[in-house]
This record gives structure tokens, sequence and C-alpha cells, in this order.
């Protein structure tokens, strides 16, 4: 079992990943008292580094009473009993009500056992990969919302791989880390399908869908589904105040266009849920109330964030779709 890592391309001095490397694995009960740590011979020559390096690693381990040394026999486990707190680097791609139920959640079930830090890339592959490559070496584990950016797996994959979970969104690229994510294409058919009753009753299905924010799996659900039962569809990347036809059935990933569209049915007189259909993304409280009630296709992010924050704290390394649902209002 691999104790000892270090990743020369890491901003944090190799020392001190020795000594994060141990700590952690004494948390995470993959060395415990007794133990033999890895000699310092063999850890310079694994990593080609000096054998000073690694002594400077062990010396301060010792002072603090976590390992202690044995003439002629190497290092050993002293006590599994210190305060080792997980570094948890949290980024997100935007700032938003069901990011928040996530986030909220993922904390109250980590409860304290970790500090986090958040931030958010907002679709900004520059931005992401700046963030990613501060970080490097700086924290515990890495949880990443990866979203639809262009080389989001090769600037993952210079942060420890053992380290990383994905959320939210992944794709094969990132196949081999844990993850708790959404199966959009799936999730979208299948949601579009257990509503099928109410949508035959419109004339024109249109997706209204952003590629460099939306997740493409949502474009394949709704597709799929489109063509299997020979509905009328359209895709359009962007609605502001286009002319709203009677019959038509809009699918709306974004809250902005959401927003343009029921102000538009608005200005044209238009029931909604009568003379045209709305279904949106993501449940929040307010699309409970809205024009008396949004059908949305949503995931629970509540358990998102609870399922993420168990695989951190048992160790597992799973890849977990969190189920989508269609939650029936009067807009469809």
């Amino acid at each position: 079992m691999k104790i000892i890592s270090i990743n020369k391309r890491q901003n944090l001095p190799k020392y001190k990943q020795i000594i994060l490397s141990v700590e952690i694995a004494i948390a995470e009960k993959r060395l415990k008292r007794g133990d033999k740590l890895p000699s310092v011979n063999k850890v310079s020559l694994e990593f080609g580094i000096s054998r000073d390096t690694v002594l400077l690693a062990y010396d301060e381990l010792k002072k603090r009473g976590i390992i202690y040394a044995i003439l002629g026999k190497g290092y050993y486990v002293k006590s599994e009993d210190f305060s080792f707190e997980q570094r948890i680097f949290l980024l997100f791609d935007e700032l938003n009500a069901f990011k928040e139920d996530l986030y909220n959640s993922f904390m109250e079930t980590i409860n304290r056992n970790a500090e986090i830090d958040i931030f958010f890339h907002y679709f900004n592959p520059e931005v992401f990969k700046k963030l990613i490559h501060d970080s490097n070496g700086n924290y515990s584990k890495y949880i990443i919302m990866p979203t639809n950016l262009v080389n989001a797996a090769s600037i993952i994959k210079t942060l420890p791989a053992e380290d990383v979970f994905i959320l939210d969104q992944t794709n094969t690229e990132l196949k081999d880390y844990p993850s708790v994510h959404q199966n959009h294409a799936k999730d979208t058919f299948n949601a579009l399908e257990s509503g099928k009753n109410q949508i035959e009753k419109y004339k024109k299905l249109i997706l209204i869908f952003s590629s460099y924010k939306q997740p493409i799996g949502m474009r394949e659900g709704f597709i799929d589904f489109c063509q299997k039962h020979q509905f009328h569809y359209d895709i359009i990347s962007n609605f502001e105040s286009n002319e709203i036809q009677t019959g038509d059935l809009y699918i709306i990933p974004d809250d902005r266009h959401l927003v343009n569209v029921i102000e538009q049915s608005k200005k044209q007189k238009l029931v909604i849920g009568q003379d045209i259909g709305i279904i949106s993304y993501n449940d929040t409280p307010l699309k409970k109330v809205v024009t008396d009630g949004i059908t949305t296709i949503s995931t629970d992010f509540n358990e998102m964030g609870r399922l993420l924050a168990e695989l951190i704290l048992n160790q597992r390394k799973e890849q977990i779709e969190n189920k989508s649902s269609l939650i029936m209002r009067s807009s469809l």
C-alpha cells in the first residue's frame, strides 16, 4: 500500500508533502500505531530527492510525537491521536440557489471534520486552470466541478489522483475518479418520458441550450426523446424577446432564459400551462410559486452533498449517479 506521494509539480515543498502523506495515511487508518514507515533511503531513491529532505520530514513528525525512531531499524508510528483536520479544495462552476443547497448539505454531513475553501470558475477555462494550479499541494482533498470546459481532464490530472473527487458532471476522461454526478442524457430522456402524456398536447418542443455552459447530455436526451416519439423540435442558443407560438413547449436549463420566456408570454397574453408549456431545470423554492408553479427536471442537491461528504469521510472510491426526476406543476 502506497504511503508517501510526492508530486514535483505541486507548490508545496517536498518535505511537507511527505509529512502530509503520513498524516493522511494515519487519519485514513492505512497506517496504525507500531507500523513501520518507508525507509529514508527508499523514499529518497523512489522520488529522486535528497536524504536530508526525507529526514527533515521525519524529524518534524518525531517532534510532534507522531512517529519515533529505533536506531538501525527505522521509523514507526507512535500515535494515532493527533490533531489532523483535512483541508478540502471545493471548486464550483457558479453560485446559485441549488448549489447553495448542495454546499450546505455537504458541510452538515462533514460536520466540522474538515476545513473547506470554496472557489468558483464561472465556466472560464483560464480561471479554472489557475485555481487548480495555485491550489495544487495545499489540500488533502480536491472536489472539482469540471462542467464542459475544454482540457478540464488534463488540468485535473496534475492533482494527486488519489485525492480528487468529481462533482455533478463527469465524462470518459474522468471515469477513474470517484464522483457524485448526474447522467444528464438519461435523466433528461427519462424525465420527458414520465411527462409524455402532458407533453403530447403541445405542437413543438424547443430546448434553449447554451453549449458552453449546459451539460451536453441534456441536449442528447432531449433529441433522443423527440426522435423516438416523432415530436417536432428545435434547439436554440438564446431567448430574449422571441415570438412565442401557441402550442410551443419550452425546455429551459438557464433561469435567465426562464424569466425571459415568462415575460414574453405575458406580453403576448399567453397562458402558461394551456397556450404554451414550460419545463425548467434544477428545482428551487421560487419555482414552486412562480406562475402557479414551474415544472422542473431536477436532481436532489441535498442528497448530492450528503453522498459526496460520505465518500470522503468513509474513504470510498465510487462513481455514484445522483438520480433526477420530473417534478410536475401547472406550467406543463
